[in-house]
């Protein structure tokens, strides 16, 4: 590399430079000094009240277009039909289960910690073959792993989750059960797994249900657990900004999974997600706005799953409206958009999702200068002939 141009670049700021094989060196350059800055933001007091100066660890990384893939799916024989979709259309990357929503670890993992803490359910048999697999195929991979919901470590450790009077772990009425987002035990457990997925070849960790229970506020005085003076959306704030800094250095982007409309609405401090916190902290922040998800008159909608665009649109708005401020540190926003269709509404309350469907929430996106999403499909049967790129 001519070093001549490295101390031109950094002191002139110039964006411009010859090619040396096939990096930029500008880019290079960008790449040393975000290193040498992430380094730094190591040592940093855990605060929510004062988060790091935003630092891209990745800035190589494509625009994502991407699916949802369950563990099931990675492992199994359905893998090929969506590799074949990733290969033949515009789509280039797929979230892939690590912890499911049970709390099952879903490969085979030799940990000490993780295996103590957790369960392995290896739906995914061979996960380096796997990995091998995405790369040969040219997939970014994002490693989803569901953090708070955790019934497998609650009830291995019940002192690390909520416990009601009698003694018994709480559970909602699905019979799932949470882990304390104060606990530090619980953080250095869902880190250690996301740090296992760095090294087996995941660009991204994307945290989901980083959040306490639905309705917890209302169940909080009732229950033993641990907790300090810090506010429920202090502590998750503080969550993510730690799983930022211990990943960032490695080179992995962090996102979060939120409610849609969290960017609508005032912090959620019952659950402790407050959308501008959390994504202050992030470098990915993954709204879920599928239509089905509002309700009656959302964004002039009377049936907003009957009207995708407009649903879609409105969201982007108050999303924008609530992250805009931040400025320097606003995320990456990348929503999760539906492509499943919502029969549980009720006739004339929705529609079935095909082609247009999908393709007029991408359109609402791409208007509101949002050039990235993922899909979501619970059984992982997605849409063919969509256009991803309209």
């Amino acid at each position: 590399m001519n070093i001549l141009w490295v101390f031109m670049l950094m002191l002139l700021g110039n964006t411009e430079a010859p090619q040396d094989g096939s990096h930029n060196v500008s880019t290079m350059i960008q790449t040393s000094i975000n290193s040498a800055i992430i380094a730094k933001q190591k040592d940093e007091v855990i605060d929510a009240s004062t988060p790091p100066s935003k630092v891209d660890p990745q800035l190589t990384a494509p625009k994502i277009k991407g699916i949802y893939v369950t563990a099931y799916s990675a492992g199994g024989s359905r893998m090929t039909e969506l590799l074949d979709l990733i290969d033949s259309t515009d789509l280039n990357s797929m979230v892939i289960d690590l912890k499911d929503d049970s709390g099952y670890i879903t490969y085979k993992t030799e940990n000490d910690l993780l295996q103590k803490m957790g369960k392995a359910q290896p739906f995914i048999r061979d996960i380096n073959s796997l990995m091998k697999r995405l790369q040969k195929h040219d997939v970014y991979p994002i490693a989803r792993i569901v953090v708070f919901k955790d019934t497998i470590l609650a009830t291995k450790q019940p002192k690390l989750s909520f416990v009601n009077k009698d003694g018994s772990v709480w559970k909602n009425g699905n019979g799932d059960a949470f882990v304390n987002p104060y606990s530090k035990e619980v953080w250095k457990y869902n880190i250690e797994l996301a740090k296992e997925a760095a090294a087996l070849g995941f660009k991204e960790i994307q945290f989901d249900y980083v959040r306490f229970p639905e309705g917890f506020e209302k169940r909080a005085d009732a229950m033993t657990y641990v907790k300090n003076d810090k506010s429920r959306v202090d502590i998750v704030a503080e969550f993510v900004q730690y799983a930022r800094k211990e990943l960032a250095p490695l080179g992995i982007r962090v996102s979060v999974d939120i409610f849609g409309y969290a960017a609508s609405v005032p912090a959620a401090e019952g659950i402790g997600q407050d959308m501008v916190k959390i994504s202050e902290n992030v470098d990915v922040i993954a709204p879920m706005v599928y239509p089905s998800h509002y309700s009656t008159g959302w964004f002039g909608a009377k049936d907003p799953d009957t009207e995708p665009y407009k649903t879609i649109k409105g969201s982007m708005v108050d999303t924008h409206k609530k992250l805009d401020p931040l400025k320097d540190q606003k995320p990456i926003i990348r929503p999760w958009i539906q492509d499943f269709t919502a029969s549980w509404l009720g006739s004339g309350h929705y529609t079935k999702y095909g082609k247009k469907e999908v393709e007029e929430q991408i359109r609402a996106l791409k208007n509101m200068q949002v050039d990235e999403f993922l899909l979501w499909n619970a059984s992982n049967r997605y849409t063919k002939g969509v256009n991803y790129t309209p």
